[in-house]
């Protein structure tokens, strides 16, 4: 299969990641974002969190300056929409989000998938859609309870050692969800792995995505 990499060595990239959650970023792109760095591609990073408590802004901020070490730019910023409700906030989201699109030109967006069972994940990809038409997107996964994991159509094959770094990295800055059966070293793994051997990976592992549209030059 031909890969057709996001960039190379020393050019810059600028990505804009939007999570519902704490650790929706980590979880879902952070081992593409490590290895976009590890490669030398100049990132530019906004990274926004839409939704998080006092101890869990904490652990974003720390967590978001120990993936991005190494980035050529990063902008963090962590928001206060009710956790659970973001259907009911629907409108105050997305004129944040318009907001932001006047501040951010990014060349590939990083997002939930709009086939998420949670409801705060389904909002932020509908408005994310809806308000960055013109971009390329890339919708991540987040493993959970609900079993909503399916089919992707896109994957960032993990350089060797990017799996470990990660978890190690998740398992380090959120201590808050340490107790959650689902937020376990062996669940990030197995789906990269799996990932990893859908798109026969040299390493083993990958990351997996959806793309609903994309121009090839």
């Amino acid at each position: 299969m031909k890969a057709l990499p996001m960039a190379s060595a020393g050019h810059r990239l600028r990505i804009l990641c939007l999570g519902a959650h704490a650790d929706d970023i980590e979880i879902g792109a952070g081992g593409t974002i490590l290895g976009l760095i590890a490669a030398d591609v100049k990132l530019e990073v906004h990274w926004c969190v839409m939704s998080a408590t006092a101890e869990r802004a904490a652990e974003t901020r720390r967590s978001a300056a120990a993936f991005l070490e190494g980035a050529a730019s990063a902008t963090v910023e962590v928001c206060n929409f009710e956790d659970s409700y973001f259907p009911s906030q629907s409108r105050e989201i997305k004129a944040f989000l318009l907001d932001l699109r006047e501040k951010v030109e990014p060349d590939v967006i990083f997002t939930h998938s709009r086939r998420d069972a949670h409801q705060d994940h389904r909002e932020l990809n509908k408005l994310t859609m809806n308000i960055f038409r013109d971009h390329f997107v890339l919708e991540y996964e987040i493993p959970k309870w609900d079993g909503d994991i399916t089919e992707r159509n896109a994957y960032v094959p993990l350089l060797p050692g990017v799996i470990d770094r990660k978890i190690d990295l998740l398992m380090e800055h959120f201590a808050t969800q340490r107790s959650k059966d689902w937020f376990h070293a062996d669940v990030f793994r197995g789906l990269a792995r799996m990932r990893g051997m859908e798109c026969r990976s040299p390493s083993l592992f990958a990351e997996a995505f959806t793309v609903r549209k994309m121009a090839l030059a």
